[in-house]
């Protein structure tokens, strides 16, 4: 064995504690990175596959009613090679021991096409039980998600109110699809209170009195066709008929969810393992310079001997290297379990056909080649100046830093600070790197946990904001058709409702400058106290009885501002096209939306004094009977529950966020031990003779424990605030590249996370600093006095 090897033996044998911690810091870096981007590319294949095999279209729309006659005339489009037309209608549907009615969306399945295994686009993957058959009991497929959510098993039966006719459905199996993901009404995903029923495509024609027509359209395209050019020309096929607007695969609702997971997913893979990786590369730096500087005699020896400049550092940076194996080899392991973890939450979630744990060889050589070159870079800045220097030079000891007063000193405050103060003050400022390097170090750490935990933060301020202040009804209920105005007097009728206000929302086609956006105008009565209009910032909005006003995010879309003007096409009926200003722009958290006072859209669109929801405020106490009048009320289509719904929000988010939040917490402690701890040890072997010094002088092993762990303290002090600025700085820069076009969070965290986030921290460092305390009281005062000497 080589003599350098056995020296390398022998640093790793002695820096065994500092390896370690390097070591961990490295496996939390590349476990992250590549857990995360394994989970991703495991996911990407599964969706991939999941879309390919269930031949999800290309085009989707929705129309109010649509000829048949049309499928021929679409199938001409250029570039269709594929048409499928359905009918789709949501409903009321009474579950068995559940008080609040939920909603279900009822499709047409062609049973024909199903028997002969050709489903076409869309195709529909068995769980559990049978296909339905036509003939008899109205059978249901039920979507897996929904059915798992509520306990639905083949076999049962529940009531649905079709059409305004209560209809009995037995439930014959549970599918997936790849249109239906996630399962949306348009806001966030609840199984459940919203799921997808499949039932023969013939009686569905029969029940909503469908026939010869169609609601639901699906295109396939050749390969290469651009949508856009496709979409154009369905529009104006549809557009008699009522369209809502088509649009490509990667608009549809259930596909951007999933995108958005993905990419969000990515964005994590790459921010967080990026700063463990970074804090390695810093520890290294400066326990080799330590190692570096210790060993001058050392090198200037091996130089005699005839070792090159370029043996000597490669010496090291296999210091470097080995160390960062060690962490590589851990952060693997540890991303399978990382990886496993999290994609069994995924599975629960996205139910793909197949979900398999994929570690490509290419993410892996890709994680060793980022460690050993934090590793490498990390050493080389430590070790360049010294293997450069002659033998002669390298066995003088370093040149003394030209000391001078501290500032303290020389404003004339030194005599006001203990002596103890003024060494810590003095190390301070005459290592201002190593001091920058370790604050910054324990920054992070603060700001990695304030980056895990502010995700609850967000959530609870989205409940408050969605459940509380825009929606302060307890029950938004939806009906069949349009209803007068006026039905707001027979729904405070029913049990127990104390006040009921209508609103409606409806499809239209702004275009602002030389942009266009497809969206939804809603109309609130202007004083409207059940469902309302809320600016982040200002608080409820009242709406004016002219003009119109835009959420941020379709005014930034369309580059638009207050005063501006722009035009409105409504989709449906009249289709009528007027010139409006914009009265205002809110800073709302969804969806790219316009708003204007009830009655004003009911003039400005021209059929009637129509509306489809209201939103009711119901007293608690007759909440049972309540349910029972609206489950055998036949105009009402779909009902929203706020407390059901809220529930399942915060136990969905909870245990996600939960388990996030819980593994970056572990990772920012790991971090703050490694950062601590090796800040700690080196400035330990560098003042050993000084503290020896001081114990033979008459000090207490307790004082002079104080007199290092001081300035560790002071870093840790400085550091806390700092983090604090930088976790709200983390936090934004992941919520902007997390952000899509319909989102728009404000980055919010409460003092108690900051606060959380550095008690965490400072216990961490509190532990380290015990650790190295014990080093202290073991110092052998005699051997290290004789080192100077």
């Amino acid at each position: 064995m080589k003599a350098l090897h056995i020296k390398l033996l022998r640093d790793l044998r002695r820096l065994r504690a500092q390896v370690l911690t390097i070591a961990v810091v490295v496996a939390i870096g590349v476990a992250g990175f590549v857990g995360m981007f394994a989970v991703h590319e495991s996911l990407l294949v599964a969706r991939d596959s999941f879309y390919r095999e269930n031949r999800l279209a290309d085009v989707f729309a929705n129309v109010k009613r649509a000829p048949a006659t049309l499928r021929a005339r679409l199938a001409d489009i250029d570039g269709v090679a594929e048409v499928k037309t359905e009918v789709v209608f949501d409903a009321q549907i009474d579950l068995a021991g559940v008080d609040p009615p939920v909603t279900g969306r009822f499709i047409g399945l062609d049973l024909a096409l199903v028997q002969s295994g050709r489903q076409g686009m869309n195709r529909l993957t068995l769980k559990r039980g049978r296909w339905p058959e036509a003939g008899g009991a109205l059978e249901a497929l039920v979507s897996d998600r929904f059915a798992v959510a509520r306990g639905l098993q083949p076999g049962d039966s529940v009531q649905a109110i079709l059409n305004g006719r209560r209809e009995r459905v037995q439930v014959v199996g549970t599918a997936v699809s790849p249109e239906y993901v996630f399962a949306s009404q348009g806001g966030a995903p609840d199984d459940m209170s919203f799921g997808i029923w499949w039932i023969d495509a013939d009686r569905m024609v029969q029940i909503f009195d469908m026939e010869g027509a169609f609601n639901q359209l699906s295109l396939g395209l050749y390969p290469g066709v651009p949508p856009a050019r496709v979409i154009e020309s369905v529009d104006r096929l549809l557009e008699r008929y009522g369209a809502f607007g088509a649009v490509a695969r990667e608009r549809q609702l259930s596909t951007k969810i999933v995108e958005d997971e993905l990419s969000q997913l990515k964005v994590m893979g790459t921010v967080l393992p990026a700063i463990f990786l970074a804090v390695a590369m810093f520890i290294l730096n400066v326990v080799l310079s330590r190692q570096v500087a210790t060993q001058r005699g050392q090198i200037a020896a091996l130089k005699a001997l005839g070792y090159s400049d370029g043996a000597i550092a490669w010496h090291y940076i296999q210091l470097a290297l080995v160390i960062a194996g060690l962490g590589v080899v851990v952060g693997l392991g540890l991303s399978v379990l990382i990886g496993r973890g999290m994609l069994g939450l995924y599975d629960e979630v996205f139910r793909f056909n197949r979900l398999s744990y994929i570690t490509s060889p290419a993410l892996v050589t890709l994680s060793v080649l980022i460690a050993a070159a934090a590793a490498a870079t990390g050493t080389w800045t430590a070790i360049r100046a010294v293997v450069r220097l002659s033998p002669a030079q390298a066995m003088q000891p370093p040149a003394p830093p030209a000391y001078r007063a501290t500032l303290i000193e020389r404003l004339g405050l030194g005599r006001h600070v203990s002596t103890g103060a003024l060494m810590v003050i003095r190390n301070l400022e005459r290592r201002p790197l190593r001091a920058l390097f370790t604050v910054t170090g324990i920054a992070l750490a603060v700001a990695l946990q304030i980056s895990g935990a502010f995700w609850l933060d967000a959530i609870n301020h989205i409940i408050d904001t969605q459940f509380r202040r825009v929606q302060q009804g307890d029950v938004l209920v939806n009906f069949h058709r349009p209803v007068p105005v006026d039905v707001v007097r027979d729904l405070q009728r029913l049990p127990g409702v104390i006040d009921a206000e209508v609103y409606r929302f409806e499809p239209v086609r702004v275009t602002g400058g030389a942009r266009t956006e497809d969206t939804v105008l809603m109309g609130l009565r202007g004083q409207a106290r059940l469902m309302r209009l809320v600016d982040e910032t200002r608080g409820p909005i009242s709406l004016p009885p002219h003009g119109v006003v835009l959420s941020a995010l379709l005014a930034r879309e369309l580059n638009v501002d207050i005063g501006d003007r722009i035009e409105l096409e409504f989709r449906l009926w009249n289709r009528r096209r007027v010139q409006l200003e914009v009265v205002d722009v809110v800073h709302t958290m969804f969806g790219k939306q316009l708003y204007m006072e009830l009655d004003t859209m009911n003039r400005l669109a021209g059929d009637g004094n129509g509306v489809a929801d209201a939103a009711l405020q119901v007293d608690p106490q007759s909440l049972d009977a309540f349910w029972q009048a609206v489950k055998t009320a036949p105009t009402i289509n779909s009902v929203f529950d706020k407390s059901s719904s809220l529930n399942n929000f915060r136990d969905n988010t909870a245990r996600t966020m939960g388990i996030f939040s819980g593994v970056l917490t572990l990772f920012a402690i790991a971090m703050a031990v490694g950062i601590i701890y090796n800040a700690a040890r080196i400035s330990l072997s560098e003042r050993a003779w000084e503290l020896a010094s001081l114990r033979v002088l008459g000090m207490t092993r307790a004082e002079v424990s104080v007199l290092l762990l001081a300035e560790l303290g002071a870093e840790l002090l400085i550091a806390l605030p700092l983090g604090a600025l930088a976790g709200w700085g983390l936090a934004e820069l992941l919520m902007m590249l997390m952000s899509s076009d319909a989102i728009d969070f404000p980055v919010i965290i409460e003092p108690a996370t900051y606060a959380s986030a550095a008690l965490i921290v400072l216990a961490a460092g509190v532990v380290s600093a015990l650790l190295v305390r014990r080093q202290v009281d073991r110092l052998d005062l005699v051997a290290v006095l004789k080192v100077r000497e």
